[in-house]
C-alpha cells in the first residue's frame, strides 16, 4: 500500500513539465505534494493513476507498476482531480450507485450509504449534482474517490471551494482515511497542511525541491531574517528596496522586511532618517508558508 516515483519525467513537446522526480509514499501517512500553478503536481498524480502516460522513469502503486498494468492500479486507488469531473444530471445516490458498479461491489448499496454519511451528504442524496454548490460537489467527488475502500487515495486540491466549517468535517474524513491507506494530496492551503499531513513534498518547475517532515521543513535555516513591521501611516517600499532590503506589503501599513543579516539597525535607521513614526517591530517565525515561498521563488 504505498506509492514509489522513481526518476518519474514527462515531456509535453519541447515542454518538460516533470524532471526526474523520485519520491516514496507510505501506508498510514499523509504526504502533502505542495508547488506552485504548473509545478508538476496534477501531472504527477495523473501519472500515478494511470490516466496519462510517462515519458521515463517509473511509479510502482502497491508494488504494481502502473504504466504496464494500469486498469489494476485503478482499481487500487481512489482519484480526486483538481477539476472534479461529475455526470451533472444524475442525482448524487445514482451517480454513487453509478459508481459503486462500475467498480463491481457486491455490496453496492451499503457502500453508498456509508458513504454519503461519511460525506455528510445526506441532505443532498436526492438532489442533481448540477444543482449542488462547489463544496458539495467536492464531497461527492471525495465520496466516489472512497466508495470502493482503496488502498491509496489522491486527492488533488480536495478541499476546494468549502466552507471552514466544511473543511473541518473533509478533514476529519481525510485523516480516518489515512489510518489504512497511503493518502497523497495537493493543496494551495499551509494551514491545511499543517492540519493533514505528516509529511510534504516541494515540487518546482518539475523538480522536487523538498522531501522531509512537515516539523523539519518548518525548522529549515532561512536564508533571511525577517520582521513584521507596523509603521504609523504608508510609506513608500522604494526607501528599503534601495538600502537591499526585502519588502512585502502584508496588511495596511504592517510590512515584511527581510535581509540576509538582522535588518532591524537598518530599518530603525531608514525610518528615523525619512520620519517614519514605528508603532510595532516583532521577529517573523519561520513559517511552512516561508519555507515554500523561498524553495520556489525566482528558481
Amino acid at each position: 500500500m504505498s506509492i514509489t516515483v522513481d526518476h518519474l519525467t514527462k515531456v509535453y513537446g519541447e515542454q518538460k513539465a516533470l524532471d526526474g522526480i523520485s519520491f516514496f509514499a507510505e501506508k498510514g501517512k499523509i504526504t502533502g505534494f505542495l508547488g506552485p500553478n504548473g509545478a508538476g503536481k496534477s501531472t504527477t498524480m495523473k501519472i500515478a493513476t494511470g490516466y496519462i502516460g510517462h515519458t521515463s522513469g517509473t511509479v510502482h502503486v502497491s508494488g504494481i507498476d502502473v504504466s504496464k498494468e494500469p486498469l489494476k492500479v485503478k482499481k487500487l486507488t481512489g482519484y480526486l482531480p483538481e477539476h472534479n469531473p461529475l455526470y451533472l444530471e444524475m442525482y448524487v445516490k445514482e451517480y454513487l450507485g453509478f459508481i459503486a458498479s462500475a467498480y463491481g461491489l457486491s455490496n453496492k448499496k451499503q457502500r453508498v450509504d456509508e458513504m454519503i454519511e461519511m460525506c455528510g451528504l445526506e441532505r443532498e442524496q436526492h438532489k442533481k449534482i448540477g444543482a449542488l454548490s462547489k463544496g458539495y460537489r467536492q464531497r461527492v467527488g471525495l465520496a466516489q474517490a472512497l466508495i470502493h475502500d482503496p488502498e491509496v487515495l489522491i486527492l488533488d486540491e480536495p478541499t476546494s471551494g468549502l466552507d471552514p466549517n466544511q473543511l473541518v468535517e473533509i478533514r476529519k474524513v481525510i485523516k480516518e482515511a489515512s489510518k489504512n491507506k497511503t493518502v497523497i494530496l495537493s493543496t494551495h492551503i499551509m494551514q491545511e497542511v499543517e492540519a493533514l499531513c505528516d509529511k510534504v513534498i516541494i515540487i518546482n518547475k518539475g523538480q522536487i525541491v523538498a522531501d522531509d517532515d512537515v516539523k523539519n521543513l518548518k525548522a529549515m535555516k532561512s536564508d533571511s531574517v525577517s520582521y513584521r513591521v507596523e509603521f504609523e501611516s504608508g510609506i513608500d517600499p522604494d526607501l528599503f528596496e534601495k538600502e537591499g532590503l526585502e519588502i512585502n506589503k502584508m496588511e495596511d501599513n504592517v510590512y515584511q522586511l527581510s535581509s540576509k543579516d538582522d535588518p532591524r539597525k537598518l530599518i530603525m535607521k531608514i525610518a528615523g532618517e525619512h520620519e517614519l513614526p514605528l508603532l510595532n517591530i516583532s521577529k517573523q517565525e519561520q513559517t511552512l508558508e516561508n519555507v515554500f515561498q523561498e524553495l520556489t521563488k525566482g528558481k
